[in-house]
């Protein structure tokens, strides 16, 4: 097993790895928790899969669960949906000393994780995450968040969880296009960092190929972030360029309403501003090329009409990397080499060639 000790100042939790750990996930929240009210919230995509598993692993070692299993898809991230978790909470009488499971996507995650970090102020949470994406991303740094129909994520919290737990065995259940979106984050992510990361994601051809390496695409991926919000926890300098190709990313995805997934949209705008700042002389020629070939030889798309719509300006406005007169956007100067542009909100059309 593979342990991560993310190390903050007022939190410390581990990261753990391990394929084929699923029977035991019981025993490692027995070993953190106290017997207490668990809500092991998942969705209708997950829960016939995961579910009756993992409540009776809890239940064994003395947990009391409330199972609650929301719709698949984005639209759970809603506040309809969190003032319903809220409710059953309430019904079943948790306080302070209680806890959300996230057994789920990023989705999942991103909702539990939100209401287990205000209900009551805050009661404890631990992440289980089932999806590549989240396997490799959202479940570690502490980020949730809801969306408002203006754009995604737009209300949350930073709220660490107690523990991750990671099987990688569980991406087997996944269909091919729900495994190959959460790989657009690791390409990021070794495009953000240098050696054998970089090294190992242009080994990987195929889909297939996700699979076989997926252990070792995981770890390289929660090693480097962890490094990152231990740094900066809060995303107020260093932690920022976890957003590359994020801000353009988030405007394609609101704007296909569901059409594509997050980490499908992120791929779109990874080679978007790529693109953008490899034509201004800024990254190097060739790199466009090359993520695209990363991306398009796992099933990943790397453009869409949407790049064109009218309204991408707006929803671009809407994206918390606006702050103050200027839009911030992630770039690389060489792969391992991410800078950060300032441009004045006054420019953002024309800088972006929107205009």
């Amino acid at each position: 097993m593979t342990v991560i000790d993310v190390q903050l100042v007022t939190k410390h939790y581990q990261v753990k790895i391990q394929t084929a750990t699923s029977s035991q996930f019981g025993t490692e929240v027995a070993a953190v928790w106290q017997p207490c009210r668990i809500a092991l919230v998942t969705d209708t995509t997950v829960g016939p899969l995961y579910l009756a598993q993992v409540q009776t692993q809890l239940t064994a070692f003395g947990f009391q669960v409330l199972p609650i299993t929301v719709p698949a898809g984005e639209k759970s991230k809603s506040l309809a949906q969190t003032a319903l978790l809220y409710e059953q909470l309430l019904t079943a009488g948790f306080n302070r000393g209680d806890g959300v499971i996230a057994l789920g996507g990023g989705v999942v995650g991103d909702l539990a994780g939100f209401v287990a970090s205000t209900y009551m102020r805050g009661i404890r949470f631990i992440q289980i995450p089932t999806s590549l994406l989240a396997q490799v991303d959202s479940s570690v740094g502490g980020k949730t968040a809801i969306d408002l129909p203006a754009g995604k994520n737009l209300v949350g919290t930073f709220y660490q969880p107690d523990l991750v737990l990671i099987d990688p065995e569980m991406l087997a259940t996944l269909a091919p296009r729900h495994l190959v979106e959460g790989y657009a984050e690791i390409v990021k992510m070794a495009a953000l960092t240098v050696g054998d990361f970089w090294q190992l994601v242009n080994q990987i051809q195929d889909a297939t190929g996700i699979l076989v390496n997926a252990e070792a695409l995981i770890t390289k991926s929660i090693a480097f972030k962890a490094q990152i919000v231990m740094a900066d926890e809060h995303e107020g300098g260093q932690r920022r360029i976890l957003n590359l190709g994020h801000t353009i990313g988030h405007a394609v995805e609101a704007l296909a309403n569901g059409q594509l997934m997050h980490g499908e949209a992120v791929s779109i705008g990874l080679v978007a501003i790529t693109r953008i700042f490899e034509q201004k002389g800024l990254s190097p020629q060739g790199l466009t090329d090359q993520l695209i070939n990363l991306l398009q030889s796992v099933g990943l798309p790397v453009t869409t009409p949407y790049l064109t719509d009218s309204r991408l300006l707006e929803r671009i406005s809407h994206d918390k990397k606006n702050q103050g007169q200027g839009l911030h956007l992630i770039y690389l100067a060489q792969v391992g080499q991410p800078r950060e542009m300032i441009v004045p909100q006054t420019d953002v059309q024309a800088y972006l060639g929107l205009d």
